[in-house]
């Protein structure tokens, strides 16, 4: 931010609640705290809200930067408790003794002693004055006050933030979605294919305009990926619970198992699994830039039919008299005592 006139008429000090020689950490400290408390989002939309939330984030960004704090100090000096200036030509009682001293003590002069440079300056701008304005805070060919500032260095616009609840099937393959910023902005992007849940991206140049030449910013994405019935992704390895029948089970099989990229694979289910086992398919799971495949973990979710026919009970009974001494609960039992 470059300097500007209306800095004078501005209390970026009294803004954040902190004191003229706070440091850098006080004023992070500072604005987030307040940034957090007027944020339009935490008061239902409130203008007050979002008019104390935008002069707190002005008055951050003047004064988190060294150099523009300097050049508001500066400035802030020249119209409010520091030198003034005084109407009356040389002639005048005092007349030149407010420039004086003020230029003095910037460029290490004895202020208002007789002979000390005094400095010309008249209504049409191209002066000694002007200039001298010019030189101290960056600008190029300045006219009067209208000279604070006048080379403007480029500044990046501002980044914004958003975010957006995808379906787990478009996290994993990439979708154009609409995304509506908190600052009220909306754009078109290509969300890329592989965002995890809680993930933040970057869309370069979506945000802010820049000013003074300067590139815009950008827009910050966290992503929000919605639970999906049957699968859950950790990383790169992808998890899904397989329901088997009690046979399949008791018996094995080899049954096919759908994949998250929609292919699937044959997987063999040894005889005597239980519910929970889980078995590991290597490679099936998602590929990510710089970590390769994962793996397909497969829980295996042994159903119990509600309804069974008069032969199919007559066989579990015939079942349960066959394996009448195993006990299920015997290791349960003796954890339980532990």
């Amino acid at each position: 931010m470059a300097a500007s006139q209306d800095w004078l008429e501005k209390d970026f000090y009294k803004e954040l609640g902190v004191s003229k020689d706070a440091s850098a950490d006080d004023i992070k400290k500072a604005y987030r705290k307040l940034s957090r408390k007027w944020h339009p989002d935490r008061n239902n939309g409130s203008k007050e809200a979002e008019e104390k939330f935008k002069r707190v984030g002005e008055a951050y960004q003047v004064l988190s930067n060294p150099e523009d704090r300097k050049q508001y100090d500066a400035i802030r000096a020249l119209g409010g408790g520091g030198a003034r200036f005084r109407a009356g030509g040389a002639g005048s009682s005092g007349g030149n003794a407010g420039f004086e001293d003020l230029f003095s003590s910037m460029f290490g002069g004895a202020g208002g002693q007789t002979g000390a440079r005094s400095w010309n300056y008249s209504a049409g701008g191209d002066s000694g004055f002007a200039n001298a304005f010019s030189g101290l805070f960056g600008g190029g060919n300045a006219s009067g006050f209208g000279g604070f500032g006048g080379s403007r260095r480029p500044q990046k616009g501002q980044d914004m933030q958003a975010s957006i609840s995808l379906p787990l099937r478009q996290a994993v393959e990439g979708a154009t979605v609409k995304i509506n910023t908190r600052q009220g902005k909306s754009v078109t992007a290509r969300i890329p294919a592989g965002v995890s849940d809680g993930q933040t991206i970057r869309i370069a140049g979506k945000g802010g305009e820049g000013s003074n030449g300067g590139p815009n910013g950008d827009i910050r994405v966290k992503i929000h990926v919605e639970p999906h019935p049957v699968y859950e992704v950790d990383g790169s390895d992808v998890y899904v619970n397989l329901p088997v029948s009690f046979s399949e089970a008791a018996l094995g099989t080899t049954v096919s198992v759908p994949t998250i990229n929609g292919n699937s694979v044959r997987l063999k289910i040894p005889a005597g699994s239980s519910t929970d086992k889980v078995l590991r398919v290597r490679g099936k799971g998602l590929a990510k830039k710089g970590l390769g495949n994962g793996d397909l973990y497969v829980r295996l979710k042994v159903i119990v039919p509600k309804k069974m026919s008069d032969e199919a009970r007559a066989a579990v009974e015939e079942f349960a008299r066959a394996t009448a001494g195993a006990d299920p609960r015997a290791d349960f039992e003796n954890l339980a005592k532990a």
